[in-house]
């Protein structure tokens, strides 16, 4: 977490009172749909896939979360509502979960963790989420494969790639067909 911004040693004492490690299996629902969260985590190992499913069951993958990042359903959390994503572990994972509502209070209380924060949000939400957006309507195909694996160099290795496939808007028969292209 320093790698964002330094935290103090008091802000880190604080913020263990509310926070536990948690050991999951591959393939176990973190945070399920329909659901109000009341925590999220930060990923010490491990790999996290955050999906919608269709009203005819069908999923689609909109983010991964891997090591040094924070999965969980921000949006229900902030809203205090139900969440419409489902967080899954996609292989063994050891977690950190932090309980929202005192992450929450310490935010507003140290100007450390806010520093923390901002920088945070700006590199994972504010500017990935730009990059993939743009992606999405301006580049083909094999293009946002391309710089999939070029942002995210061990995913290529660690997700199966109909989930990578649903990530990039694409079907496991194109995603097939890129990869024996390149």
């Amino acid at each position: 977490m320093n790698s964002y911004s330094p935290i103090t040693t008091d802000t880190w004492e604080k913020l263990k009172t509310f926070s536990s490690f948690v050991n999951l299996p591959g393939h176990s629902i973190l945070y399920p749909a329909d659901q109000l969260p009341t925590s999220f985590s930060f990923v010490h190992s491990g790999l996290f896939r955050v999906y919608i499913t269709d009203e005819k069951g069908k999923e689609y993958n909109k983010n991964f979360f891997d090591e040094g990042t924070f999965p969980g359903s921000m949006s229900a959390l902030l809203k205090s509502e139900a969440s419409r994503f489902t967080i899954e572990s996609l292989e063994a994972s050891m977690i950190i979960m932090i309980d929202f509502k005192d992450y929450r209070n310490l935010l507003y209380a140290e100007d450390d963790l806010k520093l923390f924060q901002i920088n945070y949000l700006e590199k994972n939400w504010l500017l990935a989420k730009d990059s993939r957006e743009v992606a999405l309507v301006q580049e083909n195909a094999s293009q946002r494969y391309q710089r999939f694996l070029s942002e995210h160099p061990t995913f290529n290795s660690r997700i199966p790639q109909y989930h990578i496939a649903s990530h990039l808007g694409i079907t496991p028969t194109q995603l097939s067909r890129i990869r024996k292209k390149n």
